[in-house]
């Protein structure tokens, strides 16, 4: 038996959650879930005006606060909380509780990638409108894909305590199609 967890819905869900559900049940998974399309604009000015920022900043107390439990038990605890910069998303868990080991999975930000997609040709449309992305690029703050399940699964064959994303897809952080462990 494999026992998942999910103790957020979003960035500023119920903080207590995800201590509760390690204080009080079995698991061995905890999956974290922070981002909304609007949230990775916020992280993005917040990411523009200190490059040292630009993700959840309540999940490294959060981590800290699990942190004996999680090495103790072997829970697995899987975020999309690094936003715009999981890597120091991931330097904060790390400083803040040095003992765990923390992945981190990256690729979904396009944003550096942007103009030269769309030099290439590729419309980039809005889905509801069809206008073509460079109508707007000047206004455009975040771009990102969705990662799927594969990355985070590599995360989690390295060992890893913790493992941070980005933008990914809701299910990819929980299970696979077949309802296993992604990993």
């Amino acid at each position: 038996m494999i026992r998942i967890a999910n103790g957020q819905g979003f960035w500023g869900d119920w903080l207590d959650a995800p201590v509760h559900l390690v204080n009080e049940g079995p698991l061995d998974y905890l999956t974290l879930d922070y981002l909304a399309e609007v949230t990775m604009s916020i992280l993005q000015k917040v990411r523009n005006a200190d490059p040292t920022l630009g993700y959840a900043r309540d999940f490294p107390p959060l981590v800290q606060k699990i942190a004996p439990q999680i090495l103790q038990r072997g829970i697995r605890v899987i975020a999309n909380a690094g936003g715009v910069n999981p890597v120091a998303c991931a330097r904060e868990v790390r400083r803040l509780y040095p003992s765990l080991k923390v992945a981190v999975v990256l690729g979904d930000d396009l944003m550096d990638e942007l103009d030269g997609l769309l030099e290439r040709g590729l419309a980039l449309a809005n889905i509801d409108t069809h206008e073509p992305m460079s109508t707007i690029r000047d206004q455009v703050l975040s771009a990102n894909a969705y990662v799927g399940a594969f990355p985070i699964a590599q995360a989690l064959a390295t060992g890893a305590n913790v493992i941070i994303t980005g933008r990914c897809a809701d299910a990819a952080s929980s299970t696979d199609r077949c309802g296993r462990p992604a990993g």
